[in-house]
């Protein structure tokens, strides 16, 4: 209360809240019945052009939204959906901090607006009382396991679920991934092509799709070109177990000449182990790895890296997600979920191969500095 309100012993007035425009201003506004309203905002009826264009435009003009409320009794959905990385199960893991799920979540936020729905990111188990405490109308799961346990739960659920990455054994409505295989190898090609005659990898441990394919791509080029593989996994969700498994691939007495990073971190933890051995990038270790993040483009060298073009992907998970929950593609969808015989329709998403001067080198190849322990011995 203000000294001057006091002293006059007047209340202070509440500022006037805004009175919302209801579907019956519009109604009355555009001339028509609140049905005529309802069925020309939805798409529904068989109205003419002109009626839900001016239906329309008076609702605009008047800042009329239907209550969400309103939306469920009417339609049965909330307006709800949600996204989710189940990769890593109940390991802590804040999937914002790597550049890939940040833009994948962004455009799906924006994509998923755009169709008139909220995004809500939930948390990896189904353990957790908020999947049950929301109503989704579907769900976007990132990377999903074999045999994932939430996809299979919403499944159950009858919830549509669209999985970034292919989902293996996983009943979901539709995927959407990369051509991980073809990336891989189009990456060892690359390297080898620059003078690598060791090409290592650096892998995760867990048993998503993009983790595996990729890795199966790489052995299999291993054997068709008849290199022995060089390889060390980590726990990908743990930063600090990268940094220790780059550091153990350099130290191997069959030391690659170059590596493939699958995650984020990796270029700059190759990086960093290849200067504490003495190692020069790129002349002698040829660096690659897996990343959105602008980083890398600014390093010492700068590191060639490979873009999944997580806006592409977080964009048409939503819109297929969205498809299914509208009923678009409804039979065929139905008829999948109901007897599971036929396999979920996917889509493959171009990537692309940013070369920097790490992977590419600089004069011809002399003879390569022997490893050395990091405190210079």
């Amino acid at each position: 209360m203000t000294a001057a309100a006091n002293q006059s012993g007047r209340r202070p007035t509440s500022p006037r809240r805004l009175e919302r425009a209801g579907i019956r201003d519009v109604a009355a506004a555009a001339g028509v019945s609140i049905t005529t309203v309802s069925d020309a905002l939805n798409g529904k009826g068989r109205l003419p052009d002109e009626t839900r264009s001016r239906v329309r435009e008076v609702a605009e003009r008047l800042g009329y939204r239907p209550s969400a409320a309103a939306r469920t009794l009417r339609t049965g959905r909330s307006g709800l959906i949600g996204l989710t990385v189940t990769t890593y199960g109940d390991e802590p893991f804040t999937f914002t901090e790597f550049a890939y799920f940040a833009e994948m979540a962004r455009a799906a936020t924006s994509a998923a607006l755009n169709r008139g729905y909220a995004l809500v990111v939930l948390p990896a188990s189904s353990r957790h009382d908020v999947w049950g405490n929301v109503a989704l109308d579907g769900t976007v799961v990132i990377d999903p396991a074999d045999h994932d346990p939430v996809v299979a739960e919403l499944h159950r659920q009858g919830v549509p679920v669209v999985s970034d990455g292919k989902p293996g054994n996983c009943p979901v409505t539709a995927w959407v991934d990369n051509d991980h295989e073809a990336a891989v190898l189009g990456i060892l090609d690359h390297l080898s092509g620059a003078g690598a005659r060791r090409i290592g990898l650096l892998t995760g441990t867990s048993t998503d799709t993009y983790t595996r394919l990729s890795t199966e791509a790489y052995l299999a080029w291993c054997g068709r070109v008849g290199q022995d593989p060089v390889y060390e996994t980590y726990p990908a969700h743990d930063p600090a177990a990268g940094a220790v498994a780059a550091d153990r691939l350099l130290a191997r007495p069959d030391r690659p000449d170059a590596v493939y990073g699958l995650f984020d971190p990796n270029g700059t933890d190759l990086l960093a182990a290849a200067r504490r051995y003495g190692l020069r990038v790129p002349e002698d270790l040829l660096l690659v790895c897996c990343s959105e993040s602008d980083v890398y483009a600014t390093t010492e060298p700068p590191i060639t890296t490979l873009s999944l073009k997580p806006r592409n992907i977080g964009t048409t998970v939503v819109n297929l997600l969205i498809d299914a929950i509208e009923g678009v593609g409804e039979q065929r969808s139905t008829r999948l979920l109901a007897t599971g015989t036929e396999p979920p329709p996917g889509r493959l998403m171009p990537t692309e191969l940013l070369v920097r001067a790490s992977s590419q080198r600089r004069s011809p190849r002399t003879t390569i500095s022997p490893p050395r322990t990091p405190d210079g011995g």
